[in-house]
């Protein structure tokens, strides 16, 4: 069976480790410094519950509360990682304000989301608490998972997480069958 693709991209605020933990996943090492990303794009495959997916990972340069997100970004993903950091307030705030303009965008009432905390190997600043992120995303209807991209830890759970999510929501079979029909058709121009 070929690998499902499956398009994601990771958003918010600036500076709360999205290219590393995109660098993480695909490449299995830790980026220290921090180069402003505009927007870069992995790939990985991935295996979750004996199914093979072929990922490709948007990293989006950072958002803010005025940002505005080119539609591009509500086009064939399949689903999205809103990261904030546990030691920025700013940031958890602005995931708010993302995860509504995402639904403003895509015009549905629910997409695919995990909400992730990064950073929590800093631990002594943290500013968020593990139980506000929850509460954040149990309103969003949304997975929820605390990681450090510095450590690795949780980095993989949550693309799977992420995955899982995708395929419950059943957005795989109506994206692939417009892929499908899209690919089957013939224009002339």
């Amino acid at each position: 069976m070929a690998p499902k693709q499956r398009k994601i991209a990771l958003m918010g605020f600036r500076s709360v480790g999205k290219s590393s933990l995109t660098i993480q996943f695909v490449e299995g090492q830790f980026v220290d410094c921090y180069d402003p990303t505009i927007e870069n794009t992995f790939y990985k495959n991935i295996n979750v519950k004996g199914q093979e997916y072929c990922l490709k990972l948007v990293d989006t340069a950072g958002q803010d509360e005025y940002s505005i997100f080119p539609h591009t970004y509500a086009m064939d993903i399949h689903g999205y990682c809103l990261v904030y950091s546990i030691n920025n307030l700013k940031s958890f705030e602005v995931a708010k304000i993302i995860y509504d303009k995402l639904l403003d965008m895509t015009g549905k009432i629910q997409v695919p989301i995990i909400l992730v905390g990064n950073k929590n190997d800093l631990h002594l600043e943290r500013c968020v608490s593990y139980q506000d992120g929850k509460d954040l995303a149990d309103f969003m209807k949304a997975n929820f998972v605390e990681v450090s991209a510095k450590e690795h830890s949780a980095v993989t759970n949550l693309f799977q997480t992420l995955i899982l999510s995708i395929e419950k929501h059943g957005l795989s079979e109506n994206n692939e069958t417009s892929n499908q029909e899209r690919h089957n058709k013939c224009t002339i121009a």
